[in-house]
């Protein structure tokens, strides 16, 4: 058994259901019925909502452990570059020859890092598939 409800519907919203409703086989009931339906369907959709919420959680806590590797290597790179700087004798300019092995030396470093991230290869495997 049906149970007849009479709403009030905004005037944009009213000729919309009434030109629904003209068409072929359609009623304004069926169509109402069918939102409703539809509306109501749609809270449960807040369970896989919240299956996504738990995930994208999950995944926040993984790029934020990331980003405190990715600071704790970066920082530990920047000290060791400023000792290594200030122990490090600088080569007297008359000495081009060691500069030039210097050069060398860094485009050689250069080098090797270009085909190690092209080739996707790294010089740690343990850290970066997480092993310990």
């Amino acid at each position: 058994m049906k149970t007849r409800h009479q709403i009030w519907l905004d005037p944009a919203l009213g000729a919309e259901l009434d030109r629904l409703g003209a068409k072929p086989g359609a009623t304004k009931s069926v169509i109402v019925a069918d939102a409703l339906r539809t509306f109501f369907e749609r809270r449960a959709g807040s369970a896989v909502d919240d299956m996504l919420r738990l995930r994208l959680d999950r995944m926040t806590r993984v790029i934020g452990r990331l980003e405190r590797d990715q600071q704790v290597l970066l920082e530990s790179l920047a000290l060791f570059v400023r000792y290594q700087l200030t122990v490090t004798a600088p080569l007297p300019e008359a000495d081009k020859a060691a500069q030039a092995i210097g050069r060398e030396r860094f485009q050689r470093f250069v080098d090797q890092v270009g085909r190690q991230l092209a080739a996707g290869r790294s010089a740690f495997p343990a850290a970066v598939e997480g092993e310990p």
